[in-house]
């Protein structure tokens, strides 16, 4: 393995990292304390994840563009030549980057999930204090359903995020702060549909901290969990992200401006889809 490889590699599993110690982090804070610090502000959650994703842009964007998120970065495989010999690696370091990231949330929050299940009756194989770590269907959703909402949640992130990093669109954002706007849309996506199943539309996201949990004695809650529902938040992103970036490479990207005048000026068949891949 190449300097440069190794050092992408790192740069995802630093990336994952710091969005679950956030981003768990705040789960905690939501599920685990009573009264809850985000009573009545749910928003507050979103920000938090949100601001999670722009942060971990901003520290390791530079370096592997901080896909973080195997659904990224399949579909920048698949639409903007990111090469196919990276991918399980980059897959491989993003769901080393979360468990770790959960392990550090264990590490802060297990007398608080502790107390939690003791106060509650609950036992860490039964699922107590589980969601502080990977998602599971919310109210009135079945596990096929929950499919479905994946697949939707993750096909906006993925068609807000080429627009977002897209070269040709001139209402991108600029001077950097394509991270922050991310981190937005990633908020808005959780303010809007995070309660079908705590909006996981990240393979990694969902696995690594899922992973984490079995082994810490959450057991089969973890996996395969109620109803085998592990794969669902595997599969929908994953599915999700291949159709939100052909969308947009195929509703959207041909007919922008800037590229069509690039491909007025260009020799016949040289405009190529835009190499960028900051993502989230």
């Amino acid at each position: 393995m190449n300097r440069q490889l190794l050092g992408e590699l790192i740069s995802e599993a630093v990336a994952i990292f710091i969005i679950i110690a956030l981003g768990d982090s705040v789960a905690c804070m939501y599920v685990l304390y009573d009264p809850s610090p985000y009573l009545n502000a749910y928003w507050g959650v979103c920000m938090a994840w949100g601001l999670a994703v722009t942060l971990a842009i901003y520290v390791t964007g530079s370096v592997s563009g901080t896909h973080a998120n195997p659904a990224v970065t399949l579909a920048l495989a698949i639409f903007r030549g990111f090469p196919w010999k990276k991918v399980l690696p980059y897959w491989v370091a993003q769901v080393i980057g979360a468990f770790l990231g959960a392990a550090i949330v264990y590490l802060l929050f297990q007398p608080v999930i502790d107390h939690y299940n003791a106060t509650h009756q609950l036992t860490r194989v039964g699922g107590g204090a589980a969601g502080v770590f990977f998602t599971h269907p919310g109210l009135a959703i079945t596990p096929m359903h929950a499919l479905l909402d994946q697949i939707v949640l993750t096909a906006f992130l993925l068609f807000g995020i080429f627009a977002i990093t897209e070269q040709y669109n001139e209402m991108a954002p600029g001077a950097n702060s394509g991270a922050l706007i991310i981190g937005l849309l990633v908020a808005t996506i959780g303010a809007s549909m995070g309660y079908l199943e705590a909006w996981a539309i990240n393979p990694a996201r969902d696995f690594g901290p899922r992973l984490f949990a079995f082994f810490a004695g959450w057991g089969k809650s973890a996996l395969p969990s109620p109803d085998n529902y592990w794969w669902i938040p595997i599969v929908g992103p994953l599915i999700g992200g291949v159709i939100g970036g052909g969308a947009y490479r195929w509703l959207i990207y041909p007919f922008l401006p800037a590229r069509q005048r690039a491909l007025a000026l260009a020799p016949a068949g040289r405009v190529q889809p835009a190499a960028s891949d900051a993502t989230a």
